[in-house]
């Protein structure tokens, strides 16, 4: 098994390249400023998630679960700030939070599954 078999890693790995692609939208001077974290947190979602799969310590893995779900808490910061700035309409920031949201539940309960495994 392969961490893109996870259907968590596969939603995360798409919800990144469609920010991604969002972030091209932005103002030019915000291409390297919130445009940046917003590409750089999004994709560091799905990184940490494949960073930590597979590894023979549990623990490990469990660690890079949660800095995967810290990085999905400031993504979704960065959604909202695009919102507030009118760089982002409120379905594409609600489409986003809901996915986001999908995500994290799915996060929890892979965390929860080998927490309880490794007891």
């Amino acid at each position: 098994m392969y961490v893109e078999d996870l259907r968590v890693y596969k939603k995360l790995f798409k919800l990144a390249l469609e920010i991604h692609q969002l972030t091209l939208s932005f103002p030019k001077f915000e291409l390297y400023e919130l445009g940046s974290q917003l590409r750089r947190s999004s994709n560091s979602v799905p990184a940490n998630l494949a960073e930590g799969f597979g590894n023979k310590h549990t623990n490990i893995y469990l660690e890079c679960i949660s800095r995967a779900k810290g990085e999905l808490r400031e993504t979704r910061h960065h959604l909202k700030i695009a919102h507030n700035k009118n760089y982002l309409p409120e379905h594409q920031l609600n489409n986003f939070l809901t996915d986001y949201e999908d995500c994290s539940k799915m996060l929890f309960g892979l965390e929860n599954a080998l927490a309880k495994q490794h007891r």
